[in-house]
């Protein structure tokens, strides 16, 4: 994987990430694909949305269907339909926030299933080997997810042994799949450091910081957030893990982040949430019942062009599939022409102006 940097706005900037499967442009958003699908709609309709990449989940896949049965049928990219660059997370947070049983050892965690009870054992090696069957193009180090509150002491046992899983997922690395390191710390700055230090002795790919959005307040997660990036290589990708609120994206990007994922837009967009140029709009509201201007003048995707607002507050009310579709449509395109125009004023330096005009739209 080749990484430039091709445009620089203060400590923002926009890069080109290049892969066997095509060119990521950051920053950049990942649509979350879980279980293989990003949910209501289909990969032909993310392409002519500008989706570059996406990311599915290590965990949710080794459950169901089975990693096996991916890399019997072709792989994950010919599994899900998704020719470009796939992302997988390692699973080490869904173990932490899914499981009704955590065990945790030297070597991995035992947990019971989410969708059965059954109990199952994934470590360093067993992320590895599941993201190697389904032969996602990054894959991510298996690592602990230090919940919050959480002292100094048991925050350092987790980063510890964090570190360690990150050493043996390395040594395990699948020639032609890239590695991104995973940093943890929770919100102790001293834990950041010696983290961010231990992962780029080991040497990654592309290096991540998980374990912010768990509950921490806003300041403790931004002043986080400008903290660890100055810390993380220059030329390497930058991710910012589960993040993908537009204000927090904001200050990430100010800080030097250029990579995120969030369910964000789609789930928002099942439950009636849309987020257009004007700020949201919570579709049910009965203003509009009779409004026939469409959700979004100043949006051309599907949705906009072709419905007007009572209409998608009468199906959403309706309960029929076709608005979440609709509304899925919509949010993703907006989210998708958001990270375009913010790539657009980095490179023609107006990143701040661009900031401070969403932040008061978003407010």
């Amino acid at each position: 994987m080749r990484f430039t940097i091709t445009n620089e706005n203060g400590n923002a900037r926009s890069c080109t990430m290049e892969t066997p499967r095509g060119v990521i442009h950051t920053p950049a958003f990942m649509p979350v694909a879980t279980i293989g699908t990003v949910k209501a709609v289909s990969t032909d309709e993310l392409i002519e949305m500008g989706a570059e990449i996406i990311i599915c989940n290590t965990y949710h896949m080794y459950l169901r269907p089975g990693a096996q049965t991916v890399n019997t049928l072709g792989g994950i990219h010919r599994f899900v339909h998704w020719d470009g660059p796939i992302l997988t997370d390692s699973g080490g947070f869904q173990v932490y926030s899914l499981s009704a049983l955590r065990k945790i050892e030297e070597s991995g965690v035992h947990f019971r299933s989410h969708i059965d009870g059954s109990l199952h054992f994934i470590g360093p090696q067993e992320a590895m080997e599941i993201q190697s069957l389904l032969g996602s193009d990054i894959a991510m180090t298996f690592d602990e997810c230090t919940p919050y509150p959480s002292t100094h002491d048991c925050a350092l046992r987790s980063l510890d042994l964090t570190t360690k899983w990150a050493w043996k997922c390395k040594e395990l690395q699948k020639e032609g799949q890239a590695l991104f390191g995973i940093s943890q710390g929770s919100v102790f700055k001293d834990l950041r450091i010696k983290s961010i230090e231990q992962l780029m002795e080991i040497g990654f790919d592309g290096y991540a910081v998980g374990g912010l959005s768990v509950g921490e307040l806003k300041e403790e997660m931004y002043e986080m957030i400008y903290f660890t990036a100055p810390l993380l290589p220059v030329e390497k990708p930058r991710y910012l893990m589960g993040i993908g609120d537009l204000k927090d994206v904001l200050t990430a990007v100010e800080a030097g982040f250029d990579i995120f994922d969030c369910v964000m837009p789609t789930r928002n967009a099942r439950n009636g949430t849309l987020f257009t140029s004007r700020g949201r709009v919570s579709i049910k509201r009965t203003e509009y019942k009779s409004d026939s201007a469409p959700l979004d003048p100043d949006c051309d995707c599907y949705t906009c062009k072709n419905y007007s607002r009572g209409y998608l507050r009468h199906i959403f009310l309706s309960k029929e599939i076709l608005s979440m579709r609709l509304n899925t449509i919509h949010n993703l395109y907006f989210y998708f022409n958001f990270f375009r125009n913010m790539r657009k004023s980095i490179a023609e330096n107006t990143f701040i102006q661009f900031k401070t005009q969403w932040e008061a739209i978003l407010s």
